[in-house]
């Protein structure tokens, strides 16, 4: 015990001696939870539209208007000359084209009129997309209101949208928790490693192996310390999430703080594996390096999982953040309970007690 305690002790003298980790601790966190959500969305805003006018008409200028009023779109440039509006599409001035075709006001009273033309700059294939959608859902709300104001007014009485557990529909709502779990990857796995790497190769580590230190003592004492930042970084988070973004949990800390404590537990295990199989800290670093973008890209932090093959969904079942990213957002934006969530936790449990295992076993091997 008393050599546990001596080895704990020169962990935390470590970290506090190092002039990397502590800046690291809060810097990494405020870096990405400040700025992360405002840069990481799918929001499609400011999609230039470029309007061919060929009817001249109250009908043609009143989609006009609402184009311009959108906060989604904006009315650059309006033109009766279509290779005009082209060319300025090509240029990358403009991302969309909407072209009213000639009599499609007077048309409209008595049959059937030609077809607005949309032409969108696909290069960019989201921003294609989602301009194209605001476009037609702007043109035809417009037209609605112009064939009979009274009737769409009644319809749409009918009908209530409600938008359950974020009910503004705003994107970085969504992104908070995977941010967060690529910070704990961060701090809480990438560290660790680097931690056990540098120490080989000034050789205190050899000290160490020479003692009658456990294999269990040791790994307890590398990983102790990041489980204690672990907890840190997550209040630091979650302040920077109220403050800066009105984002409070609509379930229970407590399960969020015992999610964190298995995550944590768990990706510092998983790096210390990868420490007991690396010499250099070029080796560790690489080779964390490729895991962190396996774990950011098919764990459903960015992607829903629903969205990928299929053969990469089946993938996704053996990468811890998978279940702590569904524990986080289920915590925070629906209010899930710990008894709704118990195969996430289980899932995070049994990866503790493997990572960790091999933590141990692999470490003499090492030596």
């Amino acid at each position: 015990m008393r050599q546990f305690i001596v080895l704990l002790q020169k962990e935390f003298t470590q970290i506090r001696r190092d002039t990397f980790l502590p800046k690291m601790m809060i810097v990494l966190p405020v870096a990405i939870m400040l700025f992360a959500p405002l840069l990481v969305t799918m929001d499609v805003r400011n999609v230039n539209v470029a309007v061919v006018d060929l009817d001249r008409s109250t009908t043609s200028r009143r989609i006009m208007s609402h184009i311009n009023a959108s906060e989604y779109l904006s009315l650059v440039s309006t033109t009766s000359e279509f290779d005009a509006a082209m060319q300025v599409l090509e240029e990358g001035e403009v991302d969309i084209i909407v072209q009213i075709p000639d009599h499609f006001e007077r048309d409209m009273a008595v049959a059937t009129p030609e077809r607005i033309s949309i032409i969108a700059n696909a290069v960019n294939a989201n921003k294609g997309s989602m301009g194209t959608q605001y476009i037609v859902q702007t043109i035809a709300r417009t037209l609605s209101e112009l064939r009979n104001e009274e009737s769409s007014n009644q319809l749409s009485e009918l009908v209530t949208v409600q938008n359950r557990f974020n009910p503004t529909l705003n994107y970085r709502h969504y992104m908070i928790p995977p941010l967060m779990i690529i910070i704990f990857i961060l701090v809480c796995g990438f560290l660790p490693a680097l931690s056990i790497v540098k120490e080989k190769e000034i050789g205190t580590i050899e000290q160490i192996n020479v003692t009658p230190v456990s294999r269990f003592a040791f790994t307890m004492s590398k990983l102790i310390p990041y489980w204690i930042i672990g907890v840190f970084v997550l209040m630091l988070s979650m302040i920077i999430v109220l403050l800066v973004y009105g984002l409070v949990p609509a379930g229970s800390v407590g399960v969020i703080f015992f999610g964190t404590a298995l995550f944590v537990l768990t990706i510092s295990g998983f790096s210390l594996t990868i420490a007991n199989f690396s010499d250099t800290m070029q080796q560790t670093m690489f080779v964390m390096f490729f895991f962190i973008m396996i774990f950011i890209l098919m764990s459903g932090l960015l992607t829903p999982i629903d969205s990928m093959p299929e053969w990469a969904q089946k993938i996704t079942i053996i990468l811890p953040p998978r279940y702590f990213v569904d524990i986080l957002r289920s915590v925070y934006l629906k209010g899930a309970t710990l008894a709704e969530l118990w195969h996430n936790f289980a899932a995070l449990g049994i990866f503790a007690v493997i990572f960790n295992a091999l933590a141990a076993i692999t470490y003499k091997k090492q030596a």
